[in-house]
């Protein structure tokens, strides 16, 4: 009996421990199975952002950055390029060709010939012959001299102005050694005026949503064709300016007194390149762009001194071990469109690996002072073929898309998801446009990646000489800059979890868009608009949230059943939404 029950104890702890062996096998299998998941620990990225970015450092070089009169090439331009250079080694980036192979924050400044000079302006004045003053100075008007326009004597010159009220009016006037005055676009009329033998060339040419009868001292910049051998200048007029020597050409014969003294010189087109190295997948990047060109503040000095702040707080806590970066997180500084363009052109293999492309353009605006509101400018979805509702374009304006130009990519939603978290925090607006172009996320369409911008519109201010640093908010570069990086913190560390997430968000913002786009249509028909038309609005954002929802897959490393099923079911709820809309405007009488 005794040994009976001996061996029946021996016997159950050896089932015991078998089912314990058994159990922690299952678990461990199923944790296996399940780590990928299991991993992601969730970091809350605005709650280490956001003490650290404070729009200090973005406001500051802003206000070192504009002013200058920035052109490829020249001074200020270059001095630019050093500075973020410096502020990037300060913040522990190490130049790339003193970098060794563990260092993971390196920069370099990539240098290239110039096909042609380099330009900036140096003084400007211009003056009714028969007055004592000049009447506008680029002390005050720096953006009165036209970009690329020659130097006249030192001493000045003195020439009849002849008043074109158009191409005709061209056609049939003598201009040799005369001034030509127009309100019109100088595209129109430089290639007639040099070839007429006009000296030089004066302009109005200010767009009505710069509000010229209330800012009536601003001057938007103009540019003539680069001509490094040429010898033509121009003027732009503020509206004040314009308003003067029109009364006093319709007095009769004028004559005026102008003095521009400009620099052309041999130079280097400069473009700086700081990455953060991702840990698991390094060829895989997020490119952040800013230019640097142009003579405004708000344009784009802001977004160079943002992106700025955002390289150096991500290096700061990448050196504290707060954060983390699974892929590459690349900052470029350089020449509008084109430095972006090629640092996607120029080498195939990088240009395989950018996943996503952010341009930064305009985001300090004080718009209380400025106007307009902080966009996103989405990347080409329908709302840039049928723009109606809540949608609106800026006054920058875009053309109609087509079905086949569409865009569909979960950045759209996920972005503006991410700056409306840090709207309600900051009690800041936040807002989106239709796909417009114009700036650095251009190139990244162009070349099928992922890319928006990030931006201010309408700007009463925009490339005039009034915009300065009194327009620019310390407070609105802190709000883009810290929802600029917490959003490329969350996609170069996407992973499982931040895939599910999207497609949920996805889901219901497709589902809300229907909705929206069903009324609108049931409105529409009203009006007389036909059914099958409307349907096609409809079906068309069904399918362009569904192939959204589907690229959430290159954030997956592998195959997932998980969220392979998820995105079968998003699939499913918005095809049957979409149907029921359908049915409905079928059903329309």
């Amino acid at each position: 009996m005794e040994m009976g029950r001996i061996i029946f104890n021996q016997i159950h702890k050896t089932i015991k421990m078998k089912r314990s062996i058994i159990l922690s096998i299952l678990c461990f299998s199923f944790l296996t199975g399940c780590s990928q998941h299991s991993e992601e620990k969730p970091v809350d990225y605005f709650s280490l952002i956001r003490p650290d970015f404070t729009g200090k450092t973005a406001y500051e070089t802003t206000d070192f950055v504009e002013d200058y009169w920035r052109v490829v090439g020249n001074t200020g331009f270059n001095k630019t390029i050093y500075l973020i250079a410096d502020s990037l080694q300060a913040a522990g980036y190490i130049l790339e060709e003193n970098a060794k192979t563990e260092d993971r924050l390196t920069y370099r400044i990539e240098k290239r010939a110039m096909d042609n000079q380099t330009w900036e302006p140096i003084s400007a004045s211009l003056q009714i012959a028969s007055e004592e003053k000049p009447f506008l100075l680029s002390a005050t008007n720096r953006n009165m001299t036209y970009l690329n326009s020659a130097s006249t004597p030192k001493e000045g010159i003195k020439a009849e102005v002849v008043w074109i009220k158009s191409i005709e009016d061209l056609n049939n006037t003598s201009v040799k050694d005369k001034v030509v005055f127009a309100e019109m676009s100088v595209r129109r009329l430089y290639k007639l005026v040099v070839e007429k033998g006009a000296i030089g060339i004066i302009t109005y040419d200010n767009p009505d949503y710069l509000q010229p009868e209330k800012n009536k001292t601003s001057i938007q910049f103009r540019r003539l064709s680069s001509q490094d051998n040429g010898n033509f200048w121009g003027i732009a007029l503020s509206y004040e300016a314009k308003d003067k020597l029109k009364t006093q050409l319709q007095k009769g014969k004028t004559e005026v007194l102008v003095n521009i003294q400009t620099k052309r010189y041999p130079s280097e087109e400069l473009t700086i390149v700081a990455n953060i190295k991702g840990s698991v997948l390094p060829d895989e990047r997020l490119v952040y762009s800013a230019h640097i060109q142009e003579p405004g503040a708000n344009d784009n000095a802001t977004g160079v001194g943002a992106q700025l702040e955002m390289a150096k707080t991500a290096a700061k806590l990448f050196a504290e071990r707060k954060i983390e970066f699974d892929r590459t997180m690349t900052f470029l500084w350089g020449d509008e469109i084109i430095s972006t363009r090629r640092y996607i052109e120029e080498d195939s293999k990088r240009a395989k690996g950018i996943k996503w492309g952010i341009s930064l353009d305009m985001v300090g605006e004080n718009t209380a002072v400025t106007g307009g509101t902080f966009l996103i400018e989405k990347m080409p979805d329908p709302s840039a073929i049928w723009t109606r509702g809540k949608d609106k374009h800026s006054e920058w304006g875009g053309e109609v898309l087509s079905i086949d130009e569409m865009k569909p990519h979960y950045l759209n939603d996920f972005i503006l998801s991410t700056f409306k978290k840090q709207g309600k925090h900051a009690n800041w607006v936040v807002e989106t446009n239709p796909f417009e172009g114009g700036s650095d996320h251009t190139p990244f369409l162009k070349a099928n990646i992922p890319g928006l911008l990030l931006w201010h519109f309408t700007d009463q201010f925009y490339h005039t000489d009034n915009d300065r640093i009194d327009k620019v908010s310390q407070e609105t570069l802190k709000n883009v800059g810290t929802a600029a990086l917490v959003s490329g913190l969350e996609l170069v560390n996407a992973k499982f979890d931040f895939a599910l997430n999207q497609i949920s968000n996805l889901e219901r913002r497709a589902i809300e868009r229907l909705e929206e786009e069903h009324q609108l249509s049931l409105k529409a028909i009203k009006t007389g608009k036909k059914i099958e038309d409307e349907i096609i609005i409809l079906k068309t954002w069904e399918d362009w949230y569904k192939k959204a929802i589907s690229t959430v897959n290159d954030v997956v490393p592998k195959t997932d059943d998980t969220v392979s099923d998820a995105i079968k079911k998003a699939h499913l709820n918005i095809t049957t939404k979409s149907n029921e809309f359908t049915k409905s405007l079928s059903e329309t009488k």
